[in-house]
């Protein structure tokens, strides 16, 4: 070949290169495929509400032996109270059951009750006790438990002085109604006292309180004395008449003090006697008979006064007659209210949860009680569990040894004086 053929050749073959690289573009890839839609999740519901189970309300009270009266009337007014204010529960589908349980007013009783009670996975709220030195070591099982509790009768300081969220109560205190009876003994020209108490957490530091008020007051206090005889009193009795005192005051319950008062009127005593709620029965009309009325009389101070001198309890009255055949004992108005601010406060916890409630959820909601109308009075607790703004205190005079007339003995003072 030519040179100059070989030239000619090298330019063909550039640019038939030449035109394969500048030849049409390609075509594009086509995009990629849209994803598909998918729906949005649809929003979950809320669980619907589940109103069902059994719900039971404890009580705990002397329902056998010497002071089952006013036991027995706490446990009637839980159960009147049960059965009257239990409406929205059991619209809202519970069942409720009242659980009664017998603490024969012994520390022993009451603690392997307050087990059974705790180990009771539907009990959500237990009413007691009548005593407070049953009270006091029962409630410690409530405590652990985290089971609520109102006392429609305990009025031993430390109910509530140890701060226990669970543990409430509807009436007064002792540093109170010992002051009261302190006060008005002075107040009538009793200027010296002696001092009985039963040996309880009740009745020692209801005396000791009504000890401190008249020493402070000035008066002379010439014997304090703890027993636990129901029987024969006479060792007791003869250093009272020795020392004649103005008035005898007995810190304890009206199955002892009866019994103590009647004999000490048959030794010939004439000055007062004085007594704290714990004499408050028709029993003890029973027991003391005429020696109620003898010498200067009889008195008590108490935090559960009459149901008639409440505003709200003519109705209460009427029924509690129906459906027991006998009048109201003291506290069982007490009894009624606590069973209403359980039931409330049960009802509270429920709708809050949207079923059954936790026990730490119905602590929670009857410490948190505002503005409860109960028959004795309007009920709110402070961050102890006492009632606020102030509790209600009666002196009462004993008028007739007739039990049928207990309720008509006669209203000296109301107080309304607020917690220590």
């Amino acid at each position: 070949m030519t040179k100059r053929f070989l030239v000619m050749l090298s330019v063909l073959v550039i640019a038939s290169i030449a035109l394969t690289a500048c030849g049409a573009p390609p075509t594009e890839a086509p995009p990629p495929p849209a994803p598909a839609e998918t729906e949005a999740p649809a929003a979950t519901e809320a669980p619907a509400a589940v109103y069902e189970g059994t719900i039971k309300i404890a009580t705990q009270s002397p329902l056998s032996g010497g002071q089952s009266s006013l036991g027995t009337a706490i446990k009637q007014g839980a159960e009147l109270g049960l059965e009257q204010l239990g409406g929205p529960l059991r619209d809202m589908g519970f069942t409720l059951e009242l659980a009664p349980y017998d603490d024969q007013a012994n520390p022993d009783t009451g603690v392997a009750n307050a087990k059974n009670i705790a180990a009771d996975p539907e009990i959500l709220c237990v009413i007691g006790h009548l005593n407070s030195g049953v009270a006091l070591p029962s409630s410690e099982e409530y405590h652990t438990a985290g089971l609520a509790m109102i006392s429609p009768a305990n009025t031993n300081v430390a109910i509530t002085d140890r701060g226990y969220p669970e543990v409430n109560r509807v009436v007064g205190r002792d540093d109170v109604q010992g002051a009261v009876g302190g006060q008005f003994a002075l107040d009538q020209g009793w200027e010296s006292a002696y001092v009985l108490h039963d040996k309880t957490a009740y009745g020692q530091g209801l005396a000791e309180f009504f000890r401190q008020k008249v020493e402070a007051l000035g008066g002379t206090v010439l014997g304090f004395e703890g027993t636990e005889e129901k029987a024969n009193f006479d060792p007791i009795i003869t250093p009272i008449m020795a020392s004649n005192p103005d008035v005898v005051f007995f810190g304890g319950i009206y199955d002892q003090i009866g019994v103590f008062g009647k004999q000490l009127r048959e030794k010939g005593y004439e000055g007062a006697l004085l007594a704290g709620d714990g004499a408050d029965s028709s029993t003890h009309a029973e027991i003391a008979g005429d020696s109620l009325l003898a010498g200067a009389g009889t008195f008590y101070v108490a935090v559960a006064g009459p149901a008639k001198e409440y505003p709200r309890t003519a109705q209460f009255i009427e029924d509690y007659n129906a459906k027991f055949s006998m009048p109201p004992e003291p506290y069982s108005n007490q009894a009624y209210d606590s069973a209403g601010i359980c039931l409330k406060a049960i009802e509270a916890a429920a709708t809050a949860a949207g079923g059954m409630p936790t026990r730490a959820d119905v602590a929670a909601a009857v410490r948190a009680t505002q503005d409860y109308e109960g028959t004795t009075q309007t009920v709110d607790f402070n961050d102890k569990g006492d009632i606020i703004p102030t509790a209600r205190y009666f002196i009462i005079k004993v008028i007739s040894a007739d039990p049928a007339e207990w309720a008509n003995n006669e209203l000296l003072a109301a107080l309304d004086i607020a917690p220590e």
